[in-house]
């Protein structure tokens, strides 16, 4: 009897750490994915994501109406890397909710965009993953772009 309980202990803790792990590298992935955005490394951005990456982006327009654009991978990235020195950007991930199933993952990431150590904006990030090779790879990342009813917005 003793013995079974061990094993079915073993073979528990095994499964809950196989989960665990590939939820903690979605999370090092999303975590590399800033590293690199923040030091403006477009090979580092590079290396993260799929060849066929696709970037959305969920705002409002100057109606009121609920825009949905699409940006280039490489627009973005010649956007992130041509921000001069001078101008000092952060976005702080406020949370993490991981889901895997095999080889896709998603994270959900809240966050809030800071430019100058000012208030910018805050919205969530939705990263779709595929892990191919041993590697997670995102493959899709859509987010939401607010002024209001963000948490560390300035009264």
């Amino acid at each position: 009897m003793k013995r079974i309980v061990t094993t079915l202990f073993v073979v528990s803790t095994l499964i809950c750490f196989g989960q665990s792990t590939d939820e903690d590298a979605v999370r090092t992935t999303v975590d590399e994915f800033f590293t690199a955005f923040h030091a403006q490394d477009s090979a580092g951005l590079a290396n993260l994501v799929s060849e066929k990456i696709v970037l959305q982006t969920i705002g409002t327009g100057k109606e009121g109406k609920t825009i949905l654009r699409q940006q280039n991978f490489e627009d973005f990235i010649r956007s992130i890397v041509s921000i001069p020195d001078s101008v000092k950007f952060r976005e702080k991930l406020l949370d993490y909710s991981i889901q895997t199933d095999g080889a896709m993952a998603n994270a959900w990431t809240p966050y809030e965009f800071w430019v100058n150590d000012s208030f910018s904006h805050c919205g969530v990030n939705s990263f779709q993953m595929v892990k191919q090779q041993g590697v997670w790879r995102i493959v899709y990342l859509i987010d939401t772009r607010r002024k209001e009813g963000c948490k560390g917005q300035p009264n």
